[in-house]
Order: C-alpha cells, then structure tokens, then sequence
C-alpha cells in the first residue's frame, strides 16, 4: 500500500532546494533544513493546507528526508564533477534511502551483503539450470563486498555476476538444439524434479545439459501425449490422416524446439545490462524487505499508471502469436481505432519514438513491447513499422490519447433472490495523483452505493478479492462511507513514539445497512485496513480464505536523483535514474494489531483451493516481523445483527456443504501432488494426467453453481451501456462470472441471514 505520489513533491522540492553541504555541523543543518522547511511550507499554502489536512508526514520522517536529500545533493555534486557510471549513482543513492529513509532498516553489512549476493544469483536463475555450482563458488568472493560497494567501493561484483550469467545463458541457448535433435523414448524409466527448492545449480556442464534434457523431455511428453490423444479422438472423422507415433513425436519436439526458441530469444532481448541491474538494485531493496523495489524510469510510469487507472496510449491490445507481437483488439473510441490504418492481427516490427530511432521488437514480450507504446503525455507521436496481412510493410504515426483501464474501477450490480443483495467490485484502491480531478475509487464506490440503494438493495456485498492494496487516504476515506468518525488504522512512523491515527472525521455515513466484506489470500495491505476495520468495528463480516495476504506497511516512491524532478533544476542536463518505493511506516489494526504477517483472518472462512500455495508475506524470509501497539479509541457499530450468530450460523453452513468438503480434499491432493517428481515414461505420465485432469475437472465444477444466481446491472449502468455497444459484451462475461461464482452465492446466503435479522429486529 502506498500513499501515494500526491505527498511527495513537498518534501522533495523543499530539501532539493536548501543547498546544504557536508560542511556544516549535522545539528546546524537540522535547524536550517526545518528553517528552510516552514518558509517554504508557507510559501506554498495551497499545497500546505491540502497536504497538512491528511497529516501525511511525521515530523521525524521529514527531518529523516532532510538527511536523506542532504546526502543526494552531496554526491551529486561529486558526481557530476566526476562521473563514474550511472550504476554507480543508483547504488549509492538506494543506499542512503535504505540507511536514512527506511522504516525498520537491516544494517548494511558483510551479513547484509551475503543475502543480497544469494538473492541476486536466485533472482538471476530462479530455476537454477543456468548458473554452475563452480560460479556459485566462485562469486562467493563477494560475500562481504556489496554493502561496500554500497557505501561508495567500486561497484565489481555485479558486472562480473552478469559477465558470467551472459556467457551462462549463451551456452544454455545452444543446448536445446542438439537434445531436441534426436528421439525420445518415452518408454523408458526415469523421472524429473521440476520444484527448484530440491534442486542445486549443476557441478558440471553434462549435468547442466542433463538437467535440460529431462526438462525438455517432459515438455515434449506433454504435448506427444496430447497428440495421441487427439488422434484417438478424431479417427474415423472426415479428413482424418492418420500419423504415425514416430511423427508425432517430431512435432512433439518441434513445437517445443520452436517455444524454446522464442524463450531464449525473449530472454536475451530483454536480459540487458541495463535489466539485469535493476535486478541487482532489487535484490539490495528485496532483502531490506519484499516491498522497498526499485523502479527504473519505465517501470516507475507502469506502476502510476496502474495506481491511476489510465494511460497515456494507442488503444489498442497485444497479444503474442508464434512468438510475433500482432495486434489482438482495438479499443472503439481510441487513437488506433480512430485513424483507421492499425488492423486486428497486424504484426509489430518495430516501435518508435516520434523522431527517435526505430526498436526491432523481435523476441520481446507482449509486456515490454507495451512499455515502448505507451508513453507519458497525450498527444505524443508513436511511430509503429507493422507488417500487414498481405504481407506488405507500413509505418503507421499514431499520437496517443488517454485510455481508461475500466476493468480497474469499482463497478456494482444487483443480485436478486431471496433478497435484494448489491454487490461491488472493487479491484483496487486507485487514486489519479498527478490529476485532482482524476479517478479515486472512495468516490467511484460512493456512486455504486448510491446506484444501490436508489434500487432499494437489501444489503450489500464489497468484493475485495485480488485486491491488492492501493492507496491510504481512499481506504480510509471508503471506510468512512460505512462507519461514523472514528479511526480507521493506525499508522507509524521510524522513530516515532506516538503513531498517527488515520480518521474518518465526517459523522454522516452512506451506508448503514447489512454489509459483508469478501477477501482471499491475494487481498493485501489497502484491502486489510478496509476489512480489518470492518471487523474492529463490528459494521459487517468479513468472509474468505483462511486469511488475507499479510502486508501491513506503508511505500512511498522517491526518486533517486532529486534534481530530475525538481523545477530549481531545470537547466542541468541530468538523467532520470529512476526511483525507489521504500517502506516508511508500518500500518496497525484499530485493535492495536499489525496486519503485517497475520493479515486479517475472517469471521468465516470458506476452503478456497489456493490455500496450499506459499506465497503470503508469512512465506517470504525478508519480510518484516509482527507486532502491536496500544488500542486505539473507537466506539464499536451498534447493530441488530447478532455478530456472533450469523458466523455461528455461517461455519455451519460450510462445514455442512459437500461441495466445500470436497474444495479441501482437492486441494490438499493439490498440494500433495506437486511436491513430487514427475514420471518421463509414456503410460505412467499418461495415468498422472489422467488423475491431475480429473481432480482439476472435479474442481472447475465444483466452482459452477448448479443454478446460476440472477444478477442484473442497475438501471443506470443499463442505460449508458445501451448507449456504449463496445462494453456490453464485456459487461455481460462479468455478470456470467458473478452468477456462477460459489463463494459470491455463500456470502449471499450470510447477507440472507443478515437481513432477516434486521428484518425481524424491525418488526419487533
């Protein structure tokens, strides 16, 4: 969860502007940063006045920038006096925010330096086929060198790790051809680990190419074994030919030759340098904790765009066919769409910008591609070279506009049965920071709620699952349409011996009917407030998985070199480094308890067959500990809905359910199924898919409702889809998977019980 951009030009134009050096005494420099600090404050009372009224910063954490920017401008200077490298000034720079800026900071040490040494290996060959255990070996020489060259040493250890990584993964690239040249036998007995947890990088080049082989193999297993399968299924019908198992299983091997091809070819596209540093840098932030990431300058738009829900783009969708990048969809209304020369399935060559030089795109990813199509202003040229169905080749200048990511926003509907439910959909806690007029979703839930209750819903139903945070100040702001003033969650800062409460202050409430709040294990940090506080207050219940995901702080993104963004700067020809969302708080529970770890366990808990999966923040060895703080002063939701009842009421329900009895069966056979190795020999691989595929078959239906809920738009989303052709289709898959989603249909029944208790209690 962030904060979000719209806090941070404050602090950074202030401190890029006091020209402090390391001269002056550290306490004359904390009394002339706070001097400088409030004149300038003053000086910008429009900004001040909105920023103060969210008590966005600490004092302690503004006098921690102040060291941090002081440092900035110190090695700048030296830096622009004498230019080593940018990676260089990107290390040293993520250095002093780690050190000055972050909330629970490890010591950058030799101890520091050899988990970062081990991630970065890992985060290089995650499936430890391309490193040998010699290189292993041998860069253990820098297990006590990366926190110096964090400190200011020459940076050595991550240009000889890529060196070798290059070369390892250009002696990888060849080896599929000779294993794919010749025959399987797929009688033969033998198996293969594909879990790199019980895997060890190779001694030796044969074994390497061993371990390739098996992989390889079982690849083409898969899809030979499918081939017989479609043979099977097809003989007798019309232009059936018939082709011998000694065929197939060349196509077999082709089509995995061919997709391996275009990895390796994806791969060194896109493993530069310049990537595999960024790589490096977030292994540094990753050990600090698993949300301090660095961004480089392309990644850092992604990640606004994603947080505003727009972009600045062509409207159009990629998709990747046989390893070519062809247009898949083009969004009616925008850019693309409107100049009329861009076609479904015209293949990208090359992008470029304006009068920049053309970028050959073979072997990139859909996802990369985007990035260069995507830019940062509308009306910005984009030139694409595309090869036509004819064949014939053109360059088509687009100038983009800005595209609405739609399926970001919250969205709502009503579910009809025994009661009048309202359900919203709410992927994300997005706010627009560069635009005050932009989408924030406190705003946009506020309209589905007022949509709602204008069609006189009974109760409603706030889907958070999959959502993964967002911003602060919307949670709360959303939580305030559902509760009277009060705090919402509690917020800590470095240092600090009196954490800052974050409060719904307006007492009017939008919403005081029946409420449930729907989580899973992917609903994380902006997502827990809003359930945790829920739940602390006993406004409504809280149903899901076993428990949310666990993520209980608070980023911000700072950018590594002050000056790029800072007007006072305007004539220094300087280049962006990039920027860095560092962990600066800890958030807690208005009980006093951290979400950080525990995450937030629901009042009834629904099997959901991800549960075997470690991926929560519990999983990961460098997140930050759990721990609590004193309560908070709030006065719990008075209702005539007994709490405790429904979840009485609830758990019965579930455990008396054959279908969620069957969820956990599957899934601990899930779990059990893929801690194994796996079996390359043909009638063995052949009886484990068949087990796999009927449990998967047994679970895909098990997730079907036998009859679908009825569940319809409200009348004044119908009416602008009647008048926006192009949503509607998109519109009704969504109501399709909203009626037959099970856990949708559970929660209906807790919201039945929940009404007819405020029914009963009314008529009383």
């Amino acid at each position: 969860m962030t904060q979000g951009e719209i806090k941070l030009p404050f602090i950074r134009s202030h401190f890029r502007r006091t020209g402090l050096t390391k001269h002056y005494s550290k306490s004359y420099v904390y009394k002339k940063q706070k001097q400088l600090f409030f004149r300038y404050f003053y000086s910008m009372q429009k900004i001040a006045r909105f920023m103060m009224s969210k008590k966005f910063l600490p004092v302690i954490l503004v006098l921690t920038a102040a060291s941090m920017f002081v440092a900035f401008q110190t090695q700048g200077k030296n830096d622009h006096d004498n230019p080593k490298s940018k990676y260089t000034r990107i290390l040293r720079n993520v250095g002093v925010l780690l050190e000055q800026g972050h909330y629970s900071p490890k010591k950058i040490d030799d101890n520091f330096s050899r988990e970062v040494l081990k991630k970065f290996v890992q985060d290089l060959d995650n499936d430890r086929n391309i490193f040998l255990q010699g290189d292993i070996e041998e860069f253990r020489k820098f297990d006590s060198k990366i926190d110096d060259e964090i400190h200011g040493s020459d940076l050595l250890s991550f240009y000889a790790i890529n060196d070798v990584y290059l070369k390892r993964l250009n002696e990888t690239a060849v080896l599929y051809k000779d294993i794919l040249a010749k025959p399987f036998d797929f009688s033969k007995e033998e198996n293969v680990i594909l879990d790199r947890e019980k895997l060890n990088n190779p001694k030796t080049e044969a074994e390497r190419k061993e371990i390739w082989r098996k992989r390889l193999k079982y690849m083409t297993l898969g899809r030979y074994s499918d081939m017989l399968d479609d043979r099977e299924k097809n003989k007798g019908k019309e232009d059936f030919k018939y082709k011998a198992d000694s065929t197939l299983e060349r196509e077999a091997r082709d089509a995995v030759r061919k997709q391996i091809e275009r990895y390796f070819t994806t791969k060194k596209t896109r493993e530069t340098s310049d990537e595999n540093f960024s790589t490096f840098v977030n292994s540094i932030t990753g050990v600090m904790d698993p949300h301090s990431n660095y961004f480089a300058p392309i990644d850092k738009r992604s990640f606004d765009e994603g947080m505003k829900g727009s972009f600045f783009g062509i409207g159009a969708v990629l998709k990747e066919d046989d390893g070519k990048i062809k247009i898949g969809t083009l969004i009616s209304g925008g850019p693309a769409w409107k100049g009329g020369e861009l076609k479904v399935d015209d293949e990208i060559i090359k992008i470029a910008q304006a009068n920049g030089e053309p970028v050959d795109v073979t072997g990139y990813s859909v996802t990369d591609a985007v990035k260069l199509i995507r830019g940062s202003e509308k009306g910005s040229e984009v030139k694409l070279t595309v090869r036509k169905m004819d064949g014939s080749v053109k360059v088509i200048t687009i100038l983009r506009d800005e595209i609405k990511l739609d399926d970001t926003f919250a969205k709502s509907a009503i579910i009809n049965g025994d009661h009048k439910v309202g359900y919203i959909y709410l992927p994300e806690f997005y706010i627009d920071f560069a635009n005050p007029n932009g989408a924030k979703c406190s705003e946009d839930v506020a309209r589905e709620v007022q949509k709602l209750k204008a069609e006189n819903v009974e109760g409603i139903i706030i889907d958070l699952r999959s959502n993964g945070g967002g911003s602060l100040p919307e949670v709360v702001k959303m939580a305030g349409l559902f509760i009277e003033d009060g705090p919402v969650c509690v917020v800590k800062g470095r240092g600090e011996d009196r954490p800052y409460q974050w409060k719904d202050k307006d007492k009017s409430v939008l919403y005081t009917g029946p409420l449930t709040v729907m989580v899973d294990e992917f609903s994380a940090s902006a997502s827990e407030i809003f359930a945790a506080a829920i739940q602390d207050y006993k406004r409504g219940i809280v149903i899901g998985s076993s428990s949310t995901f666990g993520k209980g702080t608070v980023q911000r993104t700072i950018p590594l070199n002050p000056e790029s963004e800072n007007p006072a700067f305007a004539n220094r020809n300087t280049e962006d480094l990039g920027s860095v969302k560092l962990t600066l708080q800890k958030f807690y529970r208005i009980n006093g308890g951290s979400t950080q770890i525990k995450g937030v366990t629901p009042d009834i808990v629904i099997p959901d067959r991800l549960e075997y999966l470690k991926f929560r923040e519990r999983d990961d060895s460098y997140s930050l500990p759990w721990d609590e703080i004193g309560k908070a002063d709030f006065k719990p939701w008075t209702s005539t809905i007994s709490s405790d009842a429904v979840v009485k009421h609830g758990d019965a329900q579930i455990s008396a359910n054959p279908v969620f009895k069957k969820i956990r069966e599957s899934v601990n056979w899930l779990d059990k199924y893929n801690d194994k190795e796996y079996s390359l020999n043909l009638a063995k691989y052949k009886e484990e898919q068949k087990q796999l595929k009927a449990k998967v078959k047994e679970l895909d239906d098990l997730y079907k409702l036998s009859k679908e809920m009825n569940v319809k738009n409200t009348t004044a989303d119908a009416e602008l889809l009647s008048a926006a052709k192009d949503k509607l289709e998109k519109n009704n898959q969504w109501l399709k998977r909203v009626s037959n989603d099970i856990y949708i249909d559970e929660t209906v029944k807790v919201m039945n019980n929940m009404i007819n208790q405020s029914t009963t209690a009314k008529t009383n």
